[in-house]
């Protein structure tokens, strides 16, 4: 992988006791070292792996904000720290007109990778580190905490200069469950979801069980092809890509590399030749999984219609052939602590 740092801004948001957001300014861009090169690339993968992603793209607005912030700089008529500042002081006022005491370190990066610019934004928290010496002394610090990236949203400025109309040039994290980054992100970035990728998601899952509904598969090679569609749509969403038609139609049929296309255009399903996908709504091709009610319970696709059976007029799930640990859990619980020995039921231990 290789990830060119262009320029690297780095502010403090705190939050006072009196419960007041105050920004902390970096006086200079953060020097470009081996080291911030490398902290780049993991905060790059580590925005590519966020599973729920959303694509947006910059409304018109009467008030001047991020867009009109970038475009100076896109000009030359403002350096990037000046964007960067700008950038940290908008965010505050959002953070303050929703009444959101969000505190952390604020980042604007701009670099370059593979074809591709980009402006990452992320608003980074800290976690405590600890660590032994030489001489067994015991100190510590404060890291940043990638891997709990919640606010972060990253700009294609090579897509927004050269395919803005399809409206895709923001992707953003879509943050914690029960918490919209649109409420105050996406109002201080100034733009709106344009990509529902989500629905996107659920056609092409869609898509591929009729295709294989339909197709003279056996059971084996059905799994085969949904554990390769998966594995192609994790993959790609890892490194940033979106989905392309062409890939997925040679995934899904090796022999005839063009008959998912064609499945699709002759149906009128609405696949794009290139669209982004929501992970997480495509695990049902490998996995099936919910919770509810005191239950919780996930087991591999292929296993339904053979040891798992669902019966849809009474709602009832049929399990042939338990988890050993499940087993023992439950013969113990119904014969009796006693009676069951750790080899089996109807067995008892001698002294």
């Amino acid at each position: 992988m290789s990830v060119d740092v262009l320029a690297l801004a780095i502010n403090y948001l705190q939050a006072t006791e009196s419960e007041q957001l105050t920004a902390h300014f970096r006086k200079e861009l953060v020097p470009v070292t081996a080291e911030v090169g490398l902290f780049i690339e993991q905060l790059h993968l580590g925005y590519n792996a966020k599973p729920a992603k959303g694509y947006a793209a910059f409304v018109t607005r009467p008030e001047a904000g991020f867009a009109d912030s970038l475009g100076r700089w896109q000009q030359q008529e403002q350096p990037f720290l000046a964007l960067a500042e700008q950038a940290t002081a908008q965010l505050v006022v959002q953070l303050t007109q929703h009444q959101i005491q969000e505190s952390g370190y604020f980042l604007l990066c701009h670099y370059r990778y593979l074809a591709s610019e980009y402006v990452l934004i992320s608003l980074l928290g800290s976690k405590e580190h600890f660590s032994v010496a030489a001489d067994l002394s015991l100190s510590s610090a404060k890291h940043l905490d990638i891997a709990r990236m919640q606010l972060a949203a990253r700009l294609d400025l090579t897509d927004y200069a050269t395919s803005a109309e399809q409206g895709k040039y923001i992707s953003f994290n879509r943050g914690r469950a029960g918490r919209k980054v649109s409420d105050f992100f996406m109002d201080f970035l100034g733009c709106e979801e344009t990509v529902d990728v989500k629905a996107n998601s659920k056609v092409m899952l869609a898509s591929v069980e009729e295709y294989l509904a339909a197709a003279d598969y056996d059971a084996a090679e059905k799994h085969d092809v949904r554990k390769q569609v998966f594995q192609y749509c994790d993959e790609q969403t890892k490194n940033g890509q979106e989905i392309s038609l062409q890939a997925l139609s040679a995934t899904v049929d090796s022999s005839d590399e063009r008959a998912f296309t064609r499945f699709c255009q002759e149906r009128d399903i609405p696949v794009a030749e290139q669209f982004a996908v929501e992970v997480k709504e495509l695990k049902t091709l490998v996995k099936f999984a919910g919770s509810g009610g005191g239950v919780s319970i996930n087991f591999e696709q292929k296993l339904l219609g053979d040891r798992i059976r669902y019966d849809a007029a009474t709602d009832t799930l049929v399990i042939r052939g338990t988890p050993p640990n499940l087993r023992d859990q439950l013969q113990k619980h119904v014969l009796g602590y006693s009676t069951v020995a750790p080899d089996g039921p109807n067995k008892t231990q001698t002294s």
